[in-house]
């Protein structure tokens, strides 16, 4: 009996803990159109903690979506929006640091609800580090069989162009004397051997291919699949997507700025 009285509350312990353990974090997103609810993954660690600790600490609060494209994505977090008059253009604000990429795909991708990290653009952020406050939150659209196949062979061309820049880059200085030289002969025949040496490892590259689970994810609910590999996706709306929706479909400026300021409380919530 003895054992069995031991035995019992470690049990008992080993259970509670195992039910605590499975509790994770969400992020309320609230906004003058409704609530989303918003879980964060593990795999994406350092945007997880990132995220939760600008949430914690209220950094989000008062801030707006300040670009907004219909069929595409709502984007937010940059703190110079708070009090922004409509005229001044948004977008460059953050906390003063950048975040390493963590870029889990093909396991999370852009479906529509999903919430990854904006980031500048490859030809001054190479290694895609993403903006240290600025999200945004896919909206997208449902797309066919066809437009899937299109997206896939205009990755496949990125993905190629990626493996030829790796090879350029130890000549741009080069080239850039020859450009300013208006030597295009040998800018053409430097290329062409730079080529010949990229062309296996391009050749070997596999195809790009969505997943059975991404296919079925784009063809019914949508999302943005031309973003996938790109940027990090760190989460995603659990509840609230008919609230993208509704901010997606606002009137914007020429910013894509909404006419209409759409301001943000978060909070850390537990369910």
């Amino acid at each position: 009996m003895k054992k069995v009285f031991f035995i019992l509350p470690v049990l008992a312990l080993f259970y509670f803990w195992g039910c605590a353990q499975e509790k994770q974090p969400l992020v309320l997103i609230e906004t003058p159109y409704g609530n989303m609810k918003v879980k964060l993954y593990d795999e994406t660690p350092k945007h997880r903690d990132n995220f939760l600790k600008l949430v914690e600490d209220g950094f989000y609060n008062g801030t707006l979506f300040h670009r907004v494209i219909s069929d595409f994505m709502i984007q937010g977090g940059d703190p110079e929006s708070v009090d922004a008059p409509s005229h001044r253009r948004l977008g460059e604000g953050g906390p003063g640091y950048n975040i390493e990429a963590e870029i889990v795909f093909p396991k999370y991708y852009h479906k529509k609800g999903a919430l990854a990290a904006a980031r500048q653009a490859d030809q001054v952020n190479p290694e895609r580090r993403s903006s240290g406050s600025q999200f945004y939150i896919v909206q997208g659209e449902v797309l066919d069989t066809t437009q899937l196949g299109q997206i896939e062979q205009m990755k496949m061309q990125q993905q190629q162009q990626k493996a030829m820049m790796a090879y350029v880059m130890p000549f741009r200085h080069r080239l850039a004397v020859m450009q300013r030289q208006g030597d295009k002969k040998g800018i053409r025949e430097l290329i062409d051997s730079i080529r010949v040496v990229a062309a296996p490892e391009i050749e070997a590259l596999a195809p790009f291919k969505f997943t059975t689970e991404q296919r079925q994810a784009y063809t019914t609910i949508g999302g943005t699949p031309q973003l996938d590999d790109d940027y990090t996706v760190f989460g995603e709306v659990i509840e609230g997507l008919d609230v993208i929706d509704k901010i997606a479909a606002l009137k914007t400026n020429s910013m894509d700025r909404p006419l209409q300021n759409v301001p943000i409380m978060m909070s850390v919530i537990e369910e």
